[in-house]
Order: structure tokens, then C-alpha cells, then sequence
């Protein structure tokens, strides 16, 4: 992975600096000049699909009216059973409000247009009509009775969101949203029922979220969407996934590879 982010550099004509995030089987980010290099990797036969093409499909079909990094590049190529793409974006300078972590540690002070501005971007990126599903029915009918002791829900109000809306992918004012692969379909309360779980060890901001959302998470289909997100994450604590924040147990009140050169498209 570092070999193939090193020969993305060369191929896009920007330097390395500053450190590496990720690595090994996990996607590799490494700041280079004013853009953030990015590579994921995967078995050929197990390349593209949904997440593959999440931050390029944003790009194409998000309005500009939703703060995100805008993609400068896309470079595919493979290797012996490997296929690599590197995504070129541009750097945000601004600070996301928690790092290394989705969950705050404490209550944050944020000014009154920040969370304007997210009402705004959430708002938009809810009428981008799209094919892509980030949360599917047949999970909710797997997994409610194993996380909450009751029978499965249907999803009936959907909405287009990020999918992965909590702190570590906000930044600061002014508010841009990072990471974009998982974007698409999911339940009316969703995004919104995430990024409260991951607030509730600190109690004011968690209160101000429902607050300014009270108009979606208030609703029959805000609380249905806030349960399946909660079910999500008590899978994320279960065995064999990273810990959650402990609050959102309750629910709510090979060897080395010499790469060909990989060859560039226009984002």
C-alpha cells in the first residue's frame, strides 16, 4: 500500500507529506500539497461495487450546496490478484471535531450557523435521487431481534444520506463532511440517530441535536430510522467490531508486489 500510494503521487504529480493514516488491509490517506491522496485496495474479483465507487459517485451526483471535499482524480490499476484505486481530493484544512474517534468525550461549542449549515446539507443531499443502498430492509429483519428483543420493523420513509454522519467526518466551523464511500438510501432518521448515539456521553450537545432535528427524529419514521442506527451500532460492539461508545447500548430515551503503472482518468 505505501508502494502504490508512493506511485499514485508520481502519477498525479504531487508530494507526500505530513503522516499516513490507515494501512495494511485498510485504506491508506496521506496529505500530498494542497490534495489528500487516498488508496484502497481489494481482490480483483472483489473490486468496484458501492463503496469502491462511493467518493466518485458523490462528486458526480451530490449538488456543490453539500460541504464536502471536492475529487481532483481517480487512478485504477491491478497487480497479481490485487486491484488498487487512489483518489485524489482536495485537502481540508479545517480540523473534523473529534480525531481517531466517531464518538465526542465531552460537550463541544459550536456557533449557531454550523448547525444551520448542517440543517442546510442535510436537507440537500436528501433529494439526490440514487440507486445506491446504504442500509438494506434484510438487515433490519436479521438483526432487531438480536439487538433489541422485537420484531423486525418495515422501513417505509427513506431518504438520501451519508451513512457515517458522526464527529470524526465533521469538521469544525466552517463545516465541511468527509468520507464519502458509504453514501446512498437509508432510513428518515438515520444519519441523525448516529450522530446522537455517538453524543451521549455528552449530554448538552446530544440535547441540542435533538433539538434542532426534533422535526425528523419526533417523527413515527425518525424514531424507526434512530432505532435501526442504534441496532448498527450495537453491532459495531459485538465481537470482532470496534467498540462503540458505551452509552449506545441503551437505546434512546501478502507479500510485497511490484505494481504496474497505474493510469489516470478524470474524476
Amino acid at each position: 500500500m505505501r508502494r502504490s500510494h508512493a506511485a499514485a503521487t508520481k502519477q498525479f504529480l504531487v508530494p507526500q507529506r505530513g503522516r499516513r493514516y490507515g494501512g495494511g488491509r485498510a485504506p491508506l490517506g496521506r496529505r500530498a500539497g494542497s490534495c489528500w491522496l487516498r488508496i484502497v485496495s481489494a481482490e480483483v474479483d472483489k473490486a468496484g461495487g458501492r463503496l469502491w465507487e462511493g467518493t466518485a459517485s458523490a462528486d458526480t451526483h451530490v449538488p456543490r450546496s453539500v460541504p464536502r471535499p471536492q475529487l481532483r482524480g481517480v487512478l485504477d490499476w491491478t497487480a497479481p490478484n490485487v486491484a488498487y484505486r487512489a483518489e485524489l481530493r482536495e485537502y481540508i484544512s479545517v480540523p473534523p471535531v473529534t480525531s481517531g474517534t466517531p464518538a465526542l468525550g465531552q460537550d463541544i461549542t459550536l456557533p449557531d450557523s454550523w448547525w444551520a449549515e448542517l440543517k442546510s446539507a442535510l436537507g440537500a443531499h436528501a433529494t439526490v435521487p440514487t440507486g445506491r443502498e446504504a442500509v438494506h430492509q434484510n438487515w433490519v429483519d436479521r438483526n432487531l431481534r438480536r439487538f433489541f428483543g422485537i420484531d423486525p420493523i418495515r422501513v417505509r420513509e427513506t431518504t438520501t444520506g451519508h451513512a457515517h454522519l458522526h464527529w470524526a467526518y465533521l469538521t469544525r466551523a466552517p463545516l465541511v463532511r468527509l468520507d464519502w464511500e458509504n453514501w446512498g438510501r437509508l432510513p428518515v432518521g438515520y444519519d441523525l440517530g448516529v450522530l446522537h448515539a455517538y453524543s451521549l456521553t455528552a449530554p448538552a450537545t446530544a440535547a441540542r441535536i435533538r433539538r434542532e432535528f426534533s422535526h425528523v427524529l419526533d417523527t413515527d419514521a425518525g424514531r424507526a430510522g434512530e432505532l435501526v442506527a442504534l441496532g448498527q451500532r450495537l453491532q459495531a460492539c459485538s465481537p470482532g467490531h470496534p467498540p462503540s461508545p458505551r452509552p449506545a447500548r441503551r437505546p434512546p430515551g501478502r507479500a510485497p508486489h511490484r505494481h504496474p503503472r497505474p493510469h489516470a482518468r478524470a474524476a
